[in-house]
């Protein structure tokens, strides 16, 4: 017998044999495996028939796709990329756009990596520099960069800089509002509790009207704040008031051995809060923040209802304004579009999480 062949043949029978025992080891786990196999069979036929075999590959307008049994309209993608990824951020600038995210990946990228050094400066950068530099390079005013008004903001890219400052801004007063939680002043205690109850007794629709809507009727009359400003503190404030709950408890689950042992080292409130809790505390409730993070993510989507266009905000107001596109076909594939590109990043963030 060739040596090769024994060994594939081998392998095959162990192979079938770990399927066997895995899928099939009684009668009733053997019904429950063929009848998830045929809905995956047959969601993902279904899915092939209409992205590939039914598509419609070409076309310079909706027309192509407006056809008896049309799958996906792919031409619909490919010509709205742009207003997709940026809104209608200038052709010329977006240089500029590509610079903030290559700079966002220079951090980001070494601080999940596992023996990287120096994770302190990396997470100042991303939590306080980078914001900073984000903010000249995309909307300008500076460094003789023209200003890019907000309102030109859209897409992707507008989803990113609501996510990346709400998750910025929300982490550091998270920890300060859950701090401020278990702190044994009880007039800080009292403010931190009625705020994070009150914050996460309402929906976040309610908070961005408030923020767009009701806040310039307390703001004297020749005081205006940028729109996408008000949007980016009501959801860092709604998001700290989620994460201050997961991070107090973590700082419940660590032993009060802990507490002891640095009050015995003659450590103070901050250097023992700093230094001992709270790195124990935030690593036990990596899961949870990350948690918070997509849910974020996704929710960044409800900021179209004052008039700001994130991602699906650009794809809805393509499919309904511009008549050329309109159609079933166009809308299925944009809004197809959208969802896989919020599931690659919240797949990202997940597995990032897992990493840490």
């Amino acid at each position: 017998m060739n040596p090769v062949a024994g060994g594939d043949e081998t392998w095959t029978q162990r192979t079938l044999q770990r399927l066997r025992d895995a899928l099939f080891p009684t009668l009733g786990q053997s019904l429950v495996s063929l009848v998830l196999i045929w809905l995956v069979a047959a969601v993902a036929y279904a899915f092939i028939d209409w992205a590939l075999l039914r598509a419609v590959f070409t076309g310079s307008d909706g027309s192509a796709c407006r056809v008896p049994d049309a799958g996906a309209c792919w031409p619909f993608i490919t010509h709205k990329m742009g207003l997709f990824l940026y809104g209608r951020y200038p052709e010329a600038e977006l240089w500029r756009v590509h610079l903030t995210y290559a700079l966002a990946l220079a951090g980001l990228v070494p601080l999940f990596m596992p023996g990287v050094p120096h994770k302190l400066a990396l997470l100042v950068y991303m939590l306080a520099v980078f914001p900073l530099i984000a903010f000249v390079l995309l909307y300008g005013g500076m460094l003789g960069l023209d200003i890019i008004v907000t309102d030109l903001w859209g897409g992707l890219l507008l989803t990113l800089v609501i996510a990346s400052v709400g998750i910025a801004a929300s982490f550091p007063l998270g920890i300060l509002l859950a701090l401020a939680r278990r702190s044994e002043l009880p007039f800080v205690r009292w403010s931190a509790t009625v705020y994070i109850e009150l914050v996460r007794g309402v929906p976040l629709v309610t908070v961005l009207f408030m923020a767009s809507v009701m806040l310039p009727l307390f703001l004297p009359p020749d005081v205006t704040i940028d729109k996408l400003v008000r949007a980016l503190v009501g959801v860092a404030l709604f998001s700290a008031a989620y994460l201050a709950e997961v991070i107090r408890g973590g700082l419940q689950a660590i032993p009060r051995g802990q507490y002891e042992a640095a009050d015995a080292l003659g450590l103070g409130y901050w250097r023992k809060t700093g230094l001992i809790i709270l790195p124990q505390a935030i690593r036990l409730v990596i899961p949870g923040i990350v948690n918070s993070f997509i849910a974020l993510f996704k929710d960044t989507s409800l900021v179209l209802i004052i008039g700001l266009f994130d991602l699906i905000g650009i794809v809805e107001q393509s499919v309904q304004a511009d008549a050329k596109w309109s159609s079933p076909q166009t809308a299925a594939t944009g809004y197809f579009f959208a969802g896989a590109v919020f599931w690659l990043f919240c797949f990202a963030m997940s597995r990032a999480s897992s990493i840490l």
